[in-house]
């Protein structure tokens, strides 16, 4: 596909849709963007013109179209004990360093390697973030009256209902519009964005972080930097795996990776913090038909016009509304199957899925769930494939001769297995060991090997090793005790 025909693709493949989406999006992210930067302790401008700045960069250099990066919870949680010791100009400097840093890893090329990210964990992770999508929406509910409740089933029945006669316009986007003009015409007393806090009234200016230029400011900012920089690309790679299985394509992880860096640098020059990957409002997005990239770029700048141009009328929009649409969000988001499932599902993957989500819902810590869930799926899969290993003893009619054909894995999980396999009592004059169908993969499996063979050379046995292929030889070389001469020089295939 030409660059040209790729780029009608990415922009232009179904304008309206994307349009309209976009509209829901950019009225969605308004009181997010505020309750994130009461979170962070800083001014509502920040969080909203850092929805507005990401959100249109994103859009041109970010490697998934149709998903929605602006200012988060997840991110604006690591902010507060820098916000609270240093101010909100050491915030602007760290937010910068964190996109160097995210550039850097995009630069080297590691964004691909989300793909390590087992499928139970990815089912965790997106089970805990419709919880918590859930949650958030409970403080405009909990002590609310009745009228409140009653517009928020309205709303819902508006989103549920509206696509069962027609799809022309997003339902969410409806059911935005007609509670709004209801409350606005019969003066009900509901919660409204306005409630949430001011809007800004102009445009983001250019601003440099007025921070000393030292290295006591480096060792200040560097922990938190770090910290938002991995954060915020594991939520915004593990959103764009999400996305690519809902639209059935690709992004380019790598490239993400890189854009995420850019608009984190390009965000603080503007008076907004770091932020990543949204999949709330990505979710929004998708399942209300966007595709492409001008959905991203049209949620930043109607966000921008709906802030200076529009925000009396915004302000008016009652919160009960967008508390339908996230609720909706988070039922969709959430993997019923994965539940319904639990009983038919290999138990360590129900382990990983359950652990992974239980860990974000717990600590509100994205990368804590997430990390964990990795490291149980490492483990489960090594205890597994150390289960592989196979030793067999072949019957010979020759006296005093053992031989035995190993198959499978020989690493550090399974050499404790490998070793306690061979038969060491008696004296036999002559051992073989046929490698043929294993593979020794490191250290520990060189060290098992040099066990065995020693234990039978105690007994004044001589031991043949055969079948290793080139890899294991190279390693047996560099590491082994054993003697080069027992390796023939012709490998068995492998």
């Amino acid at each position: 596909m030409s660059i040209i025909a790729s780029a009608r693709q990415q922009w232009l493949a179904n304008p309206r849709r994307d349009l309209l989406a976009g509209t829901v999006v950019a009225l969605a992210l308004i009181p997010e963007a505020i309750a994130f930067s009461i979170i962070a302790g800083v001014d509502p401008a920040v969080g909203l013109y850092a929805s507005v700045v990401i959100a249109v960069t994103i859009a041109f250099v970010g490697g998934r179209p149709a998903m929605i990066s602006a200012a988060t919870g997840a991110m604006a949680l690591l902010m507060v004990t820098l916000v609270r010791d240093h101010g909100l100009e050491y915030l602007f400097a760290a937010s910068i360093l964190c996109g160097v840093i995210q550039i850097g890893v995009g630069l080297l090329r590691l964004g691909r390697y989300v793909k390590f990210v087992s499928r139970s964990v990815m089912t965790g992770f997106v089970n805990s973030l419709a919880i918590l999508i859930f949650l958030a929406q409970t403080p405009e509910l909990i002590g609310a009256n009745w009228q409140t409740f009653a517009l928020v089933a309205a709303a819902l029945a508006v989103i549920y209902g509206l696509p069962r006669l027609t799809r022309a316009v997003p339902s969410p986007l409806v059911a935005i519009v007609l509670v709004s003009a209801f409350v606005m015409m019969t003066g009900l007393d509901v919660r409204t964005v306005g409630d949430m806090g001011q809007m800004p009234a102009a445009l983001p200016a250019f601003h440099l972080p007025a921070v000393p230029l030292t290295w006591e400011t480096f060792v200040i900012i560097a922990p938190i930097s770090a910290t938002l920089a991995f954060v915020g690309l594991l939520e915004s790679l593990l959103t764009a795996n999400l996305i690519d299985d809902i639209t059935d394509t690709p992004s380019d992880k790598d490239r993400e990776t890189r854009g995420q860096g850019i608009a984190n640098i390009l965000s603080p020059l503007f008076g907004g913090m770091a932020g990543c990957a949204m999949i709330g409002q990505s979710m929004i997005n998708v399942t209300s038909g966007a595709r492409g990239r001008l959905s991203t770029l049209w949620a930043g700048l109607l966000l921008l016009f709906l802030m200076l141009a529009l925000q009396d009328w915004v302000a008016r929009i009652p919160m009960a509304a967008l508390v339908a649409v996230m609720i909706m969000v988070s039922i969709g988001t959430f993997d019923w199957g994965s539940v319904l499932k639990l009983r038919s599902t290999p138990l360590q993957s129900s382990i990983v899925m359950i652990a992974t989500t239980v860990t974000v819902v717990a600590t509100h810590d994205l990368s804590k769930g997430v990390v964990l869930g990795v490291l149980l799926s490492a483990v489960f899969f090594m205890r597994k494939l150390g289960k592989t290993l196979s030793v067999t003893e072949i019957q010979t009619p020759e006296p005093g001769v053992l031989r035995y054909r190993v198959t499978g894995q020989l690493f550090f999980a399974s050499a404790d297995l490998f070793a306690a396999s061979f038969e060491h009592h008696g004296h036999p004059k002559r051992v073989e060991i046929d490698m043929a169908e294993a593979h020794l993969w490191d250290l520990t499996g060189v060290a098992a090997v040099d066990k065995v063979v020693f234990r039978y050379r105690r007994q004044g046995a001589e031991v043949v090793v055969t079948g290793m292929n080139a890899a294991a030889r190279t390693l047996v070389d560099r590491v082994g005790r054993f003697e080069k001469q027992h390796l023939p020089e012709t490998a068995g295939a492998h």
